[in-house]
């Protein structure tokens, strides 16, 4: 992370309510390549760290005997819970609110431990040679992520795309031009780099899956709404007083390009990096 931005426990204050609903979801396929990837087969401990409400935790759930997801903030925590508790997975699943950074926190060993999007904004050294010492020997790390640079126009499909280069400058109108981050900002965005901060730790890999996206999406304007809320950048709390009007003024935006209140988008694909502890 760069060293003029420091984490602070409002990152993510106020988007777990709208995460799930929000946020697109992984590649159809992501459980069934980690399945063939590490030859799961429903026991062992996953490890999902920087959890947010479970999302990718509790799609893994049945390829392990048992989950545990990590996250420091309590409405992500307490989302994750009640999803697990409607899933009938809650005997399986364990959320522990906590920093990567304050990990092992007595949790144990694990076969997996997953980053779903979250690794940039650890303390990236420090959690990687953590995380290696949890995992049992044979362990893996894997890190997930949509793929960036596929282009997912929605031509064909019946309703117009979301406009997401008018909703970013929506954002910069109301909180300013620099990317805010909780009680900071950060000017020149998360680091990427992942690779070396995993061969520093002395993982081995990576071996790398696609799991393609593609797949048609229908979104109404509280989709969108809820996307919007749900990143770090636009947390409902950083709009302070002015919260309802700028939701006002997407919603505005949003009939302006479609009139039904209804968009569309294509699923991205996911990218798997798996990092393996021991030499294979």
């Amino acid at each position: 992370m760069t060293t003029e931005w420091e984490w602070d426990d409002s990152l993510f204050l106020g988007t777990a309510a709208h995460y799930r609903r929000g946020r697109l979801p992984y590649a159809p396929g992501l459980a069934d390549t980690l399945a063939a990837a590490l030859e799961l087969d429903g026991r062992g401990r996953l490890l999902d760290v920087g959890c947010g409400p479970g999302i990718l935790a509790l799609s893994l759930v049945h390829l392990f005997g048992e989950v545990v997801g990590v996250d420091p903030d309590s409405g992500m925590i307490a989302e994750a819970t009640r999803e697990a508790a409607e899933r009938g997975a809650g005997g399986k699943a364990r959320w522990v609110r906590a920093r990567a950074e304050e990990l092992p926190a007595g949790l144990g060993t694990f076969t997996v431990a997953s980053f779903g999007q979250s690794f940039h904004w650890m303390d990236r050294d420090l959690v990687a040679a953590t995380v290696k010492g949890m995992l049992r020997p044979g362990g893996a790390l894997v890190h997930i992520s949509d793929v960036k640079t596929e282009s997912r126009t929605v031509d064909g499909l019946p309703y117009p795309a979301v406009p997401h280069t008018a909703l970013e400058e929506l954002v910069k109108r109301y909180l300013g031009p620099v990317r805010r981050a909780g009680r900071g900002v950060l000017r020149h965005g998360t680091p990427g780099g992942e690779a070396a901060v995993f061969d520093r730790a002395g993982f081995t890999g990576p071996q790398r899956h696609v799991v393609p996206g593609g797949q048609a999406l229908e979104r109404t304007s509280d989709d969108v709404v809820a996307g919007v809320f749900s990143m770090s950048l636009s947390a409902p709390h950083l709009f302070a007083t002015r919260r309802d009007d700028f939701e006002a003024d997407v919603r505005r935006l949003l009939r302006e390009v479609s009139p039904s209140g209804r968009f569309s988008e294509r699923g991205p694909s996911t990218e798997i990096f798996v990092w393996w502890k021991d030499p294979r």
